[in-house]
């Protein structure tokens, strides 16, 4: 049984092999609902076979317009052991995958260290998180991930509160994201510019709040400089999402906006194609297929 203090909101719950107590309501047992390649992460992380990506149920926020909310809201998955990871990162491996990613994983921190205890992947290891994160838990991650992919989603507490349920976000995820670059320091990259260590942050530009949007590039900028930044124009209303004003996608003119910033800033990185704004980029979660 596990007292649970993973993540920031430091619940201590009671999570057993069946059920937890938590905000995110997540048994000890690790639930996983899909573990496949997966083509459509940043360049340096998917190259062209893909990244391995696992991705964990249950998520430490809950955001109201989150694109996996079966997986991050409702815990849909299927129970894995360490060992049973562990076969399946080998059988990974041996599907070509440029890397392995493990994506909103912290809440089993313990079991994906264990299972890389059985098999450590030869290809880098790659922590795909909100950014929600502690330095504690982080800290048991320095020298195991080699690249972490975090988001960087809102700015003020208003935000962070209305739209996460979340309203410290923006203070624990930059101070998250500043021990992951210290941890990997500045990215490095093979001959085929994949990235065999680093950091690189996401961020989702949001209907409504390009000004929220600034504000974060101009914190990257100030503070990580040559960290790189992943600028996403992918949202659209998900999860029934009922928030005034991000019932809609984001227009061209706030995409240029938030991207005209950045370019402004010389902040190295990359931005998306409109065409990422579509369901068609959701996996299937849960099923037999979505297994290797």
């Amino acid at each position: 049984m596990l007292t649970c203090t993973l993540c920031p909101r430091q619940c201590h719950a009671r999570r057993d092999d069946a059920a937890g107590q938590g905000f995110c309501r997540l048994p000890e047992t690790m639930l996983i609902a899909r573990i496949a390649p997966h083509l459509w992460e940043e360049p340096p992380i998917s190259g062209s076979r893909g990244t391995g990506a696992v991705f964990f149920s249950g998520c430490t926020l809950r955001c109201a317009y989150c694109q996996n909310a079966d997986i991050s809201h409702r815990n849909q998955g299927r129970p894995f052991t360490p060992a049973q990871l562990a076969d399946s990162l080998r059988r990974l491996v041996e599907q070509g995958v440029h890397s392995v990613s493990f994506i909103t994983a912290t809440p089993y921190v313990e079991g994906v260290v264990q299972a890389l205890a059985l098999y450590r992947p030869p290809v880098p290891l790659v922590w795909n998180t909100s950014g929600y994160e502690t330095i504690d838990t982080l800290r048991r991650l320095d020298g195991v991930i080699d690249v972490y992919l975090p988001d960087l989603k809102h700015y003020t507490p208003g935000m962070g509160r209305l739209c996460a349920q979340a309203a410290d976000y923006y203070d624990v995820a930059t101070a998250a994201i500043s021990e992951m670059a210290r941890q990997t320091g500045l990215p490095q990259y093979d001959e085929n510019g994949l990235m065999t260590r680093g950091t690189l942050i996401r961020h989702l530009i949001l209907p409504g709040l390009t000004g929220e949007s600034i504000a974060l590039l101009n914190w990257v900028h100030d503070t990580l400089p040559g960290v790189p930044v992943s600028l996403m124009r992918q949202y659209i209303p998900c999860n029934n999402v009922a928030i005034p004003g991000l019932d809609r996608p984001i227009t061209p003119r706030e995409y240029k906006r938030v991207r005209q910033h950045m370019l402004m800033l010389n902040l190295p990185g990359f931005v998306q194609e409109k065409a990422s704004a579509s369901t068609d980029f959701v996996p299937v979660f849960g099923q037999d297929e979505s297994y290797v």
